[in-house]
């Protein structure tokens, strides 16, 4: 079933979809890579990502947005996700910019190129005037993409029971 909710338009190379339960495998695969999820706390199970699935299926049905899958425009190949999120940060809740890349087509710049789409959509449709980014300290590859963004570093917080930094770019 398509869902009514907008997406953030393709780009040159991307295009972005709600993800569904039919993208398990994907998911699984791109959730439980230890290269992808080296800086979580540690990979995600097959269990896991079905839940991941879910609570982004529940995040569009509430706020019409939430983490989408993200495909190669031209040949419909699985790259990761990327979207937005609302996250409690010390008590107070901002919308998160996320992206993961399968980890053989990191350093292609599809993280930026879709985050920028997911960025221009929170403000373009979405009318955010803000957006943040809770990344992990030792992760200079998407402290990267959140700079070029916009994004700049505020502050480090407690997130999930671990020091995170957090970048802010107003919209």
């Amino acid at each position: 079933m398509v869902s009514q909710h907008s997406l953030p338009g393709p780009t040159q190379r991307l295009s972005f979809r709600e993800m569904t339960g039919e993208d398990l495998d994907d998911m699984a695969a791109l959730l439980g890579d230890p290269e992808v999820m080296r800086y979580y706390p540690r990979p995600k199970t097959r269990e896991e990502a079905s839940g991941w699935i879910e609570g982004n299926q529940r995040l569009y049905r509430k706020y019409g947005h939430g983490l989408w899958l993200i495909t190669l425009r031209d040949i419909g190949e699985f790259v990761g996700n990327c979207g937005l999120t609302p996250q409690d940060v010390e008590g107070t809740v901002h919308i998160e910019i996320g992206y993961l890349v399968r980890a053989e087509l990191q350093g292609n710049g599809y993280a930026t190129e879709a985050a920028a789409a997911c960025r221009d959509y929170a403000r373009d449709v979405l009318h955010l005037d803000k957006l943040i980014a809770i990344i992990n300290p030792d992760n200079v590859p998407s402290q990267r993409v959140a700079e070029k963004l916009g994004l700049s570093l505020e502050r480090h917080a407690t997130y999930n029971e671990r020091q995170q930094r957090i970048y802010v770019g107003n919209l």
